[in-house]
């Protein structure tokens, strides 16, 4: 008994939702209390995946009962417009053709065995089956499980991971979780690639959520997929699609980036054009629904098609950024464009360049990058649809707070402008004052062009307005603004020598305030807690070189050996206070410049 007593002490209970999982306290099998953020939102998505699926599914039925209709009724009249017979004589008939049929079937049913009734193919597509999902990358399995018990009108779930120890722990948590979930969920020790291509169009839903990238899976993931169906891919290497490592980028994605303050919506766009260059390949296409930057990561939400045609429109969706070196100006140049002759659509490469050798606003060179997705990277209809039944299922959501304020920015956005600028970084450029957000907007409003905000960064915004408009706006500001004489050869003294060909208007605009911020809506929370991020991998051991992840009081605890880093002994770093959680707004214009201690600094100040 108390060896029993023993083996239970190394476990844990932990809930997530609806769902339960029994964990080992040493770092066995991965599993990261952060990404309850992205289990909620792709609960959200698949749930609207479900619901626009049915109403896709009832609306191809109402079209093929059309024709059918309308040909029962043209059957029931003479080609004179005049009826067949009279409402007697039919009634008449129909009773002498039905003792016809009556008689002969029984005599059928004397030298006939009894055979199953043959159902018309077009009754059987009328039943639309429940989604199947295939989790890749399973870990613990908590995922799958929350989406077999929270999700109604869901089929199969297919948990697969290569890890033994995670296998077991997946089946010791679907047999934890009941017989509700255990007649709905499987698990497998398998390699999710050989898998899902051994699997081809089988499942509805196939989630890809790896420790770090997820190229390796991309190839067999969009085979896996049925037509119409969704794919949700994660991708945490974010140093190497935000253009630290650029090479390494392109030998994973296909893609080169470029640094700028766009480089997270960057990554999100490199990702989709790595997806889509899979797709291609057998004949097969995207389409973005939602895309997110979180926490650390990027995840989006895609769904796949098969379609010769529509391939050949990858190009158009496709686009190369130019950014300049020196000063915040970018420009996109198109892979392809459509040619129209005698009311035939051809192809052809795009045409360019689309810029000078030198930046035409500070004389420097560009940099160059891409192919990234140019085309948008949401469905505002899905995008809203999400966000009405987040907010009709309040209770069902752990981290509401959260997903309803990153969908609550991405309904604002501009879904067809791609990538973005900071306010605060061209006013560096130029050396002065910033004007406040509302201020800049309206400017812009005023000129006439769009503007919104981007949930990528609370400083960011999407704009159709050409650079030149931009900078105009900038001059007329530092013309009634001042600024201290500057280098010649700088940047700002350069955009500066030149006149405004605008006269920019600063007035209050009614629409430069978003409907969010005027309604006091947070759209940007601050972390729950410190070291808010991404964890160590499972079996990995703990060293003070993870003390940016998990603190300096845990790992000096574990190089103690005092305890575990996810033994509950340990004591975890103060949380912020939920007043302070609450009272977070959006609302400054202006970031804090003060450099702010770090852990990593009070780690290396310790004797």
């Amino acid at each position: 008994m108390e060896q029993v007593e023993n083996k239970l002490n190394d476990y844990k209970i932990l809930r997530e939702g609806e769902a339960e999982i029994i964990m080992l306290k040493k770092n066995a099998v991965f599993y990261n209390p952060v990404q309850v953020h992205n289990r909620d939102m792709s609960i959200a998505v698949l749930r609207t995946f479900i619901a626009k699926r049915k109403e896709e599914h009832k609306a191809m039925m109402d079209k093929r009962e059309k024709p059918r209709n309308k040909g029962c009724h043209d059957r029931s009249s003479s080609p004179n417009g005049e009826n067949g017979s009279t409402g007697q004589q039919d009634e008449m008939d129909a009773v002498g053709e039905k003792e016809i049929i009556q008689v002969a079937d029984e005599v059928e049913d004397l030298h006939l065995p009894k055979k199953a009734t043959k159902i018309p193919s077009w009754k059987v597509a009328r039943e639309l089956k429940e989604p199947t999902v295939l989790e890749a990358l399973a870990a613990s399995g908590l995922r799958s499980l929350r989406y077999a018990r929270e999700i109604d009108g869901l089929g199969k779930v297919v948990a697969l991971d290569i890890d033994t120890a995670c296998v077991e722990a997946c089946k010791r948590n679907i047999k934890f979780n009941g017989a509700s979930v255990m007649s709905k969920m499987e698990a497998h020790l398998t390699d999710a690639r050989v898998y899902m291509l051994t699997h081809p169009k089988e499942f509805d839903v196939v989630d890809i959520d790896p420790y770090g990238s997820p190229s390796i899976f991309l190839d067999s993931a969009v085979q896996a997929v049925a037509d119409g169906g969704l794919l949700l891919c994660t991708a945490t290497d974010m140093a190497v699609l935000c253009g630290t490592n650029g090479e390494v980028c392109y030998s994973k994605y296909g893609s080169y980036p470029v640094k700028g303050k766009y480089c997270h919506e960057m990554a999100l766009r490199i990702l989709l054009a790595s997806i889509e260059s899979h797709a291609n390949r057998y004949k097969r296409y995207i389409v973005p629904v939602l895309s997110v930057f979180m926490d650390f990561y990027v995840r989006v939400f895609v769904r796949v098609f098969t379609s010769a045609i529509e391939i050949k429109k990858t190009p158009l969706k496709l686009s190369y950024v130019y950014q300049c070196n020196s000063c915040d100006s970018f420009h996109l140049q198109c892979l392809g464009r459509t040619v129209t002759k005698d009311n035939s659509v051809k192809y052809a490469p795009g045409v360019g360049p689309v810029v000078p050798q030198e930046c035409s606003d500070c004389g420097k060179k560009y940099n160059m990058g891409g192919p990234i997705w140019s085309a948008p990277i949401h469905d505002q209809d899905w995008v809203v649809s999400t966000l009405t039944e987040v907010k009709s299922m309040k209770d069902r959501y752990p981290a509401y707070k959260k997903i309803t304020s990153v969908l609550t920015t991405i309904s604002e956005e501009l879904h067809d402008i791609p990538l973005f600028f900071s306010l605060h970084n061209i006013c560096s450029t130029v050396k002065c004052t910033s004007p406040s957000a509302v201020m800049f907007r309206s400017a812009v409003l005023n000129a006439g062009y769009r503007i919104s905000s981007t949930h990528v960064n609370p400083l960011g915004l999407k704009s159709d307005a050409p650079w030149d408009v931009i900078w105009d706006i900038m001059r007329c500001w530092v013309k009634n603004h001042p600024i201290k004489e500057q280098p010649c050869d700088s940047s700002g003294t350069a955009i500066l020598s030149k006149s405004p060909k605008l006269e920019a208007n600063f007035s209050r605009a009614v629409a430069a305030l978003s409907k969010a911020r005027a309604k006091k809506v947070n759209r940007f929370l601050p972390n729950p807690e410190r070291h808010w991020g991404p964890k160590v991998r499972a079996g990995r051991k703990i060293t003070s070189k993870h003390a940016s992840l998990l603190g300096p009081d845990i790992i000096n605890h574990v190089m103690n050996g005092a305890a575990s880093p996810e033994d509950g002994n340990v004591p975890m770093p103060d949380k912020p206070t939920p007043e302070n959680r609450e009272n977070a707004t959006d609302d400054e214009d202006e970031p804090s410049t003060k450099r702010q201690k770090t852990d990593n600094d009070e780690l290396a100040t310790e004797p």
